[in-house]
Order: C-alpha cells, then sequence, then structure tokens
C-alpha cells in the first residue's frame, strides 16, 4: 500500500497528514512554528509516522504548502536584486517598472532596468523588431550586479517568441541555471500588473530553492524518498521543478489547501470556508470543490499584480488574538499572539487574555493546563466581537443575500460558536484542525493555459482544442 503526506507551513502552526491509498486519515499532528521551520516539520512528520505505524518508506508522495514566500515579500526578507528588462521600446517608456511599488520593497529588489526593442500589438503584429545584440549587451552589464532577470514583453500573451528568446540570451550569458521569469509564463493580460508579478516572480526564486531544497533535505534525512508537489494557488499540485521556476504561485496556498480540505471533510462542493489560524482568518467561497479566483487585481505586499488568486477576504481574528479592555471598548486583535500561544496565553500558565482562553473561560471548548480565570461578561463580549467579525466577512465575500452552507476549518476555529448569522448551516467536519494539510494531501497535479489566441481563419472548435492540448502538456 502506497502512502501520501500532507504538510502545511503556516504562518503560526506546521500541520501533518497521513492518508491510505483510499484517501483515510491514518494520523494528524499540529506544531507550532519557530525560527526553524524545518525543525517543526522533522517533528510533525515523527508523529504522523509513529501514530500510522508506518515505515517513511512506504510514503510515496509528499505534498507540502508553504507561507515562505508570501512572508518574504511581506517581510521584505530573503528577496533577490532584479535585472528588469522591457520589450517595446519606444512604445513602454512613460511609466518606469516597480513606479507604484512601496519604497522598502523597491529597496530590496530594484536592479538595472532596460528599454529594449520588441513586443507585438494585440493583434500579434511586432511593434519594433526584437534585437538580440541590444539584450545581449543590456544583460552583460546587468549581470554583476543582479541574482535573477524578468523579462517582460508587450502582449506576450499573444506571441511569446521575443520573451523566449531573451530568457535564452540570458541563460547564454549568465550560465543554464540563471534565475530568468518571463511574464507570458507567470500573469495575464495587463502590462505593468504582469511585468510586477514577473518581477516577484524573480524576485522569491532564490528563497524558493533554498526552502524547497531544505524541505527536501528534511525529508530524505527521515527516510522518506518521495515524489514531492507544492501546493498551487488554484487548489491543485505543482511539480518541486515547476515551482522553482513560479515559486509565486504558492502565495495564498494555505487558505486555498484548507478550502480544498473542507470540501473533502465535507463532500460539499458549494459553501463558504471560514478557515481561522492562531492569527488570522481567511473566508473563501468552494465553487464546484475548488476556491472561486478573485476577478480582481491581486496585491501582494502592496504591489498590484493580476496572476490567478482565490478571492478571500482575511481578517486579525485567530485563536491567538489578543482580548483588551481599552476605556469602555473591548477590542480582539488583530494582534496576536500567534506561535506563543502556549507560552503567553492564560490557558497554559501565560498571562495574555486569547480568544482561546475565553472560549476555554466560557466552558466550549477543554484546552490548555489551567483553567483561565476571566470576567463573565470580558469573555461573553470577545465572543460576540469575534462572532460579529466573521459574519460580516461572510457577508461580504457572498454574492447574493441567500444562506449558504459554512464550514470553519482550522486549529483557531474553536473561537466562533455553532450559530453565525448568514449561514444556511455550520458545519465543523472531523479533523478541521488540520484541513489544510488535508487540502494539500487530495490535491490533483493541473495544467493551466492562460493566452489569447487569434481567431483569424481559424474555427472556434480548433482554437478550443489547441487551448485544451496546452494544458494537458503543461498538467
Amino acid at each position: 500500500m502506497s502512502y501520501r503526506l500532507g504538510i502545511d507551513v503556516g504562518g503560526t502552526n506546521t500541520d501533518a497528514v497521513l492518508l491510505d491509498d483510499q484517501d483515510r486519515v491514518l494520523a494528524k499532528a499540529k506544531t507550532p512554528n519557530s525560527e526553524d521551520i524545518i525543525a517543526g516539520i522533522d517533528q510533525v512528520v515523527r508523529t504522523v509516522l509513529s501514530q500510522g505505524k508506518i515505515q517513511p518508506e512506504d510514503i510515496h508522495y509528499v505534498m507540502l504548502g508553504t507561507t515562505q514566500v508570501t512572508n518574504a515579500i511581506i517581510e521584505r526578507r530573503g528577496l533577490s536584486r532584479v535585472g528588469i528588462l522591457r520589450l517595446g521600446a519606444p512604445a513602454t517608456m512613460a511609466i518606469p517598472p516597480l513606479a507604484a511599488w512601496p519604497r522598502d520593497l523597491v529597496a530590496k529588489v530594484e536592479g538595472p532596468v532596460a528599454f529594449l526593442p520588441g513586443g507585438v500589438e494585440y493583434d500579434g503584429r511586432a511593434i519594433t523588431a526584437f534585437d538580440e545584440k541590444a539584450v545581449r549587451e543590456a544583460v552583460e552589464k546587468m549581470a554583476p550586479e543582479v541574482e535573477a532577470f524578468a523579462v517582460t514583453s508587450v502582449f506576450a500573451p499573444v506571441k511569446d517568441e521575443d520573451e523566449l528568446r531573451a530568457a535564452e540570451i540570458i541563460q547564454e550569458v549568465v550560465g543554464e541555471h540563471s534565475m530568468v521569469s518571463i511574464s507570458s509564463q507567470v500573469g495575464s493580460i495587463g502590462f505593468l500588473e504582469r511585468e510586477n508579478a514577473t518581477i516577484l516572480n524573480a524576485a522569491v526564486t532564490a528563497l524558493a530553492r533554498a526552502v524547497t531544497g531544505a524541505f527536501a533535505r528534511a525529508l530524505s534525512d527521515l527516510g522518506i524518498q518521495a515524489s514531492i508537489y507544492l501546493a498551487q494557488n488554484d487548489g491543485t499540485l505543482m511539480s518541486l521543478d515547476y515551482a522553482l521556476r513560479y515559486p509565486i504561485l504558492t502565495i495564498a496556498s494555505g487558505p486555498t489547501n484548507s478550502i480544498r480540505g473542507a470540501a473533502y471533510l465535507t463532500g460539499l462542493q458549494d459553501a463558504i470556508v471560514v478557515d481561522v489560524g492562531g492569527t488570522s482568518t481567511d473566508v473563501g467561497i468552494l465553487v464546484g470543490g475548488f476556491p472561486r479566483e478573485s476577478s480582481a487585481a491581486a496585491e501582494i505586499g502592496g504591489v498590484r499584480t493580476n496572476f490567478r488568486m482565490p478571492d478571500l477576504i482575511s481578517i486579525g481574528l485567530g485563536g491567538g488574538s489578543r482580548v483588551r479592555k481599552e476605556g469602555d471598548d473591548l477590542q480582539v486583535g488583530p494582534d496576536s499572539v500567534g506561535s506563543h500561544i502556549v507560552q503567553e496565553a492564560l490557558s497554559f500558565g501565560g498571562s495574555t487574555l486569547t480568544m482561546t482562553d475565553v472560549v476555554v473561560a466560557l466552558g466550549r471548548y477543554s484546552l490548555g493546563t489551567v483553567a483561565p480565570r476571566v470576567d463573565r461578561d470580558i469573555a461573553e463580549n470577545a465572543q460576540g466581537r469575534a462572532k460579529a467579525m466573521a459574519e460580516e466577512a461572510i457577508d461580504r465575500i457572498k454574492t447574493s443575500a441567500e444562506a449558504m452552507p459554512v464550514i470553519v476549518v482550522g486549529g483557531g476555529s474553536i473561537i466562533l460558536p455553532d450559530n453565525l448569522e448568514g449561514a444556511k448551516e455550520v458545519l465543523r467536519p472531523p479533523h478541521f484542525e488540520v484541513a489544510n494539510a488535508i487540502g494539500a494531501a487530495i490535491a490533483q497535479v493541473s495544467g493551466t493555459i492562460d493566452r489569447i489566441f487569434s481567431m483569424e481563419n481559424r474555427a472556434r472548435q480548433e482554437v478550443l482544442d489547441e487551448a485544451r492540448q496546452l494544458a494537458f502538456d503543461n498538467a
């Protein structure tokens, strides 16, 4: 029998589940994160192997969800300096790259910029002829100053030959292992947003290589020689090699895993999913068993991009959210003790009142090592405040006034009651606390194609067949 291991490294906890070939949960584990993420993975994997009573060599597949790329962009750490090539001059010179980026992020990422000939009109006609010599000279000049390259051409989703050739030239100059991101494989229509996504992807590629390499070594040290896949933000998986080229696709994979896990655990295909962690709550919608994608441009770390993202509403509410009186007002979050809950929360002998302490004091959940002393009015008001915050987020994500089933998952979801306004019913399925790791473990590999096709002298079905085949090839 073959087994699958699902791991989700979140902002607060690392979760793991072990599934057999019938998708049955055999074991699960959760541990607070520390500075050493790999140590957390080692701990939860050892736990599920012990609980499941199986040998490491019986694990054939490992599915990993991680927030490391998201955190790097938000926290401005571990980012590479990027050489930026923009193809389409002189048509693209009015607004420079990174023009609307936060200044602190620009300081970490910005490398030399080259405006070069190339690019096409919306119908595929060349704007200016691609100039191989100009690209080579620009790359040779940039190479000593940067660690990665981003290439963006006008209407590359229509015709990407210029970008592909520019990438080849970069590899000829710098080496075949150089980190090159091209916009036609990252974003969609919308030049500046697509360029932004491409630059971000280039900036996090080195970090992704280091992180995934550490993950692979940690599994190998445990004796696990399995195929490794990473969760991407549409609820499906990508190979390790693909993830190294497009690490930006891991952004928001955590909430997406939870949404997919909620669908699997309940059998529902259409519902609202409320994923409560230690620090924040993400609310999304299941449509046909997969997360609904956002139709608006996504903003990542203050940068407007246009690659696919799940439609989510995030609020500062979690199991570790601090609860405090400010005058006559009771404040719940948005600050949290996060992964330090077992050191700081009242229920574990600490001195900080958290939402977890509130539900324990109200007798709604048994957790911790100490019975927390919390004023009844404060506890009930905090519970009401958390409920109202979740209900508001549910209302905001809905597209109609009709009540929908609501699935609550995540370790922090114990802070929410079993009745929520606007919910047809509130479901808290078995294994709700590790729904994110389950979502990664049951996910499937996918291939996506997002480009513009010319319909000139072609039948609609012919174009559809070509797009379908390209998606199959990508998968």
